[in-house]
């Protein structure tokens, strides 16, 4: 299963209401996970970007 983000687990008590359910989808999630970080622009954004010029 991949499972993608454009936010950090930091911020994913935006996403919940309770901070308790966050931690525990959080740590759900990240047992046993590869976890890859990637950075920079996002090839969407600067699509859309683009198209919008």
């Amino acid at each position: 299963m991949i499972i993608t983000s454009n936010k950090s687990f930091e911020q994913w008590d935006e996403l919940f209401d309770d901070s308790t359910m966050t931690v525990a989808a959080i740590d759900r999630l990240v047992h046993h996970a590869t976890i890859i970080h990637c950075e920079g622009e996002s090839y969407r954004r600067k699509t859309a970007l683009n198209k919008s010029k």
